[in-house]
């Protein structure tokens, strides 16, 4: 069954927690779709994970147009969500709703993503008036790396605390049918998940949300530049990719490949004629 906005929701009032994951690419969002995933974020994560950036900042709207495309194509039943990179939409209102729908018109995305909260509402409701679904980002908005110093945990202080509340409402009243919460307290997390309609997506962020997100890369032990604390690997697939190149390099020096059920044959009749 398609994923949806609607599907989200029922899944939330159902306590039916919704499965997230990062793709970059047609043959990886394929593989999580038949997997079953409720939905696939192309995030701009890509710049660190594909593309060997030190962070989010250098992404363009070109680079998610692209990357979402490939993701689109292999998606038959999982919402496919799309990052909007930095200075997409902080600029105005205009340009927020444009670039919006060129990941839905030239993408193939079904929803986008924006990082903030009360400061960019008048964005996302613009863009929810123009029919593009919305996932609001609060929390660690990796976008706000040199604001924040660094990666890391936001919302530890009642101050903090009580603002990351508001940009929850405030995000649900603009019209953003869910939100990510990354890199906060769990517990947190959990009272921001009890005060809203809307579905919570954590990384970072406890059990306590609705549903749970995470870089693919990471939970499959394929990126080692950086672990975060938040991440579980599920599978070591780093280690038996880097195997399987080694002793591909080790089987072609010697000559053991290609083997002769690798190869295509001619007649002898025909190799005659050459000499």
């Amino acid at each position: 069954m398609r994923n949806t906005v609607t599907t989200f929701q029922d899944q939330k009032a159902r306590g039916d927690k919704i499965t997230m994951l990062t793709a970059y690419d047609y043959s990886t969002a394929k593989l999580m779709d038949e997997a079953g995933i409720n939905s696939i974020l192309v995030g701009d994560s890509l710049g660190m994970v594909m593309l060997g950036y030190k962070d989010t900042l250098s992404v363009t709207m070109e680079d998610m147009i692209h990357h979402t495309k490939a993701v689109a194509r292999g998606c038959e039943n999982a919402m496919v969500v799309a990052d909007m990179p930095f200075m997409s939409y902080q600029t105005s209102v205009y340009d927020a709703v444009l670039n919006a729908g060129r990941l839905v018109k030239e993408g193939g995305a079904n929803a986008v993503k924006l990082e903030g909260g009360a400061k960019i509402a008048a964005q996302i409701r613009a863009i929810v008036d123009a029919s593009i679904p919305v996932v609001a980002h609060l929390g660690l908005t990796p976008q706000s790396v040199n604001a924040f110093g660094g990666f890391k945990v936001q919302a530890r202080n009642e101050d903090a605390a009580r603002q990351l509340i508001a940009d929850a409402k405030a995000v649900q009243e603009a019209g953003a049918f869910a939100v990510v919460l990354e890199c906060i307290p769990a517990a947190l997390a959990a009272i921001i998940t009890k005060q809203l309609d809307i579905p919570t997506i954590g990384i970072g962020a406890g059990a306590g949300c609705d549903g749970q997100v995470l870089v693919y890369q990471d939970m499959l032990g394929l990126f080692s530049d950086m672990t975060p604390k938040f991440v579980k690997k599920f599978a070591d697939a780093g280690t038996v990719m880097k195997e399987g190149f080694a002793k591909y390099i080790e089987e072609t020096k010697s000559g053991v490949f290609p083997a002769e059920e690798h190869c295509f044959k001619i007649s002898d009749e025909v190799l005659n004629k050459l000499y």
